[in-house]
């Protein structure tokens, strides 16, 4: 499979599809594609996988693109302004994803759900019990907040890291949260009670802005209503 990756910060992942391939996508993320790509809504591995979907705040069904007759042209963008990244499973095995990081792949990745390890990282790290895992072969793309940094931690290695700003790791990196200090630290630091840590070995991929920050950022310009 082709594809290239263009813009800056509001980035755009262009696919060439050859006969017989076939990528998926979160509902609403196709941009443009060209006329000959066929474009069907299913419920990509059953009622199951469905249902599992839904559970990390996809939708139910998936969209399917293929091209009909010759190469075809798709594209495909982030529902916030940052960048996009290929994950090649073939290379990093099964990868864990906070919700909402999954953007399209290739038709021989399969998205499931996994299950925080502790109860820690579920009622103190902010993105929830259920979080996204692809496995498989292939490549899949994720979209991030604001720029993408990545990481390669080796064994024993902890990163610690604000919540919200993870956005995938491998499935041999160890994820929880812990308290970032004392009581003056926790309350006056500006950092929030917890920071979330990852153990190594394995990579991870960091975003330098969150959803909820951006929207703060930008909620005191909206336009308001003097009436």
């Amino acid at each position: 499979m082709k594809y290239s990756i263009t813009g800056d910060n509001l980035q755009l992942l262009n696919i060439e599809l050859m006969p017989n391939e076939k990528v998926y996508s979160e509902a609403g993320s196709m941009v443009f594609m060209s006329g000959n790509v066929v474009m069907e809504a299913r419920a990509k591995g059953g009622l199951m996988a469905g249902l599992k979907r839904k559970m990390t705040g996809e939708s139910f069904f998936v969209t399917e693109f293929f091209a009909s007759s010759g190469a075809g042209l798709i594209s495909f963008g982030g529902p916030m302004p940052g960048k996009i990244r290929a994950i090649d499973l073939n290379a990093g095995g099964t990868w864990l994803l906070q919700k909402d990081a999954f953007l399209c792949a290739e038709n021989s990745v399969q998205m499931d759900i996994a299950f925080q390890r502790k109860l820690g990282a579920t009622f103190f790290g902010g993105e929830g019990f259920i979080l996204q895992q692809l496995s498989g072969s292939g490549t899949a793309f994720i979209s991030a907040t604001g720029d993408l940094i990545e990481m390669d931690l080796q064994p024993g290695q902890v990163l610690k890291i604000s919540t919200g700003n993870v956005v995938g790791w491998q499935s041999t990196v160890t994820y929880d949260i812990q308290a970032v200090g004392g009581i003056k630290t926790a309350f006056f630091g500006g950092e929030g009670l917890f920071v979330t840590t990852l153990t190594g070995p394995g990579k991870v991929l960091l975003q330098s802005m969150t959803a909820s920050k951006l929207a703060m950022s930008i909620h005191p310009f909206l336009p308001k209503d003097n009436r």
